[in-house]
């Protein structure tokens, strides 16, 4: 009998995505999935329904259309003071998540090393497994989720082919410094490596700190790749619009990867996406008072409920401690979370390669309603009746 590719053994079916499937099996409240359950703005939705209506319904080019390949470029250039291009900088892709596969498709070669953060996203792991290179893990330095720059001098080798940086972080919400990326700008130079930076969380910084995009720091400009999307900006996360940014080099092999791998965007969306990224500063306020109300409500919630957990840095995700519980670990203690008090989370296997990092840790979203916020804070209150650690050992945090 044909078997399956060995490829597909090293990892399986998205953890996330499937604990949304469970949540509405079991009437749990989704706190798992991070996709915004607020409205998508009016002018949007009225935007891409002209588009469908006006019958711009086919391939557009297959690299974006020219208007929102620009407006992309305008805005980072406008924020970030790049100096790039739609027509050579800016590939539209389906989703970052295509982004960061063709990207890496385009700088790495089978055998090569891809460093990445620990907490990870869950998705970069398979994507060097399908890229045939080796994911190299470097853990962040607790409480804070600091860069441990020995740690990372250390990863990097002669095989080391690109570091991947999510910035803000999913899941910890660790928001880079510029000291810091700088610190991986040099090893990237010395090393003669790409870095890939998923920037997708740009407009959700908190508590007065800044977004440092990638490709705006000094004497890197030969080496980077920024990659984002629209969708948890703007809640659209079910349009996969997302881009790549990056020298005309690097963007002629992201293009050929992205030709292969998808073809093209969404047409009616991109032009959708094209207003929406022309949004005014007072958009943006308006998201970051939204998120930052939310946030403080969610871990005020988790630490109510002996779920130990701090305020973000940045994302809209929180990292909790549910070693208070006598459960083997955070897989087990989500099993009973969605069954038995019908709250959804994410367990650590989707964001730590190994249990000593994070056994007791679990994921929450703060990117639902308030209503769904509050209808969680009902349940968690059952928790009261779980087992609890008689003797609770020291947290993960």
């Amino acid at each position: 009998m044909p078997k399956s590719a060995q490829l597909v053994s090293q990892f399986t079916e998205s953890v996330i995505r499937r604990s949304t499937v469970w949540s509405i099996q079991n009437g749990a409240v989704n706190l798992s999935q991070g996709f915004p359950d607020d409205e998508t703005p009016k002018e949007l939705k009225e935007a891409a329904v002209n588009a469908i209506l006006e019958n711009r319904n086919q391939y557009s080019d297959t690299w974006g259309t020219e208007q929102f390949r620009q407006a992309i470029a305008d805005k980072v250039n406008s924020l970030y003071g790049l100096n790039v291009n739609g027509k050579e900088n800016v590939t539209v892709t389906c989703g970052a998540t295509e982004a960061m596969m063709a990207s890496l498709l385009a700088v790495v070669n089978p055998g090569d090393e891809v460093i990445m953060f620990e907490p990870t996203y869950e998705n970069f792991r398979p994507h060097c497994f399908i890229a045939r290179a080796e994911p190299v893990l470097v853990p962040l330095r607790g409480p804070n989720y600091d860069l441990d720059q020995e740690a990372l001098n250390d990863a990097f080798n002669e095989k080391t082919a690109a570091i991947i940086i999510n910035n803000p972080n999913n899941p910890s919400g660790k928001v880079f410094t510029r000291e810091e990326l700088m610190f991986i700008a040099k090893l990237c130079q010395e090393h003669d490596a790409v870095a890939i930076s998923d920037e997708v969380y740009e407009f959700m910084v908190f508590d007065g700190r800044q977004h440092i995009c990638l490709g705006s720091l000094d004497d890197f400009q030969d080496r980077w790749i920024v990659v984002s999307s629209c969708s948890k900006s703007y809640f659209i996360t079910g349009w996969r619009i997302g881009y790549a940014i990056s020298k005309i080099e690097f963007t002629n092999g992201i293009r050929r990867c992205h030709d292969f791998l998808s073809g093209v965007a969404p047409t009616p969306f991109q032009d959708a996406a094209a207003i929406a990224i022309r949004f005014d500063q007072d958009y943006y306020d308006w998201l970051l008072i939204h998120y930052t109300a939310k946030r403080k409500l969610l871990v005020d919630i988790l630490n109510s409920a002996n779920l130990t957990c701090s305020l973000p840095q940045g994302a809209y995700y929180v990292l909790a401690d549910m070693s208070a519980y006598d459960f083997s670990d955070s897989v087990e203690f989500c099993d009973y979370l969605m069954k038995e008090i019908g709250v959804a989370a994410v367990p650590w296997p989707s964001f730590y390669s190994r249990p000593e990092l994070g056994k007791y840790r679990l994921r929450f979203t703060f990117s639902k309603t308030v209503e769904a916020i509050q209808r969680a804070e009902g349940r968690l209150k059952a928790l009261s009746g779980a087992p609890a650690r008689k003797t609770a050992p020291r947290t993960e945090r």
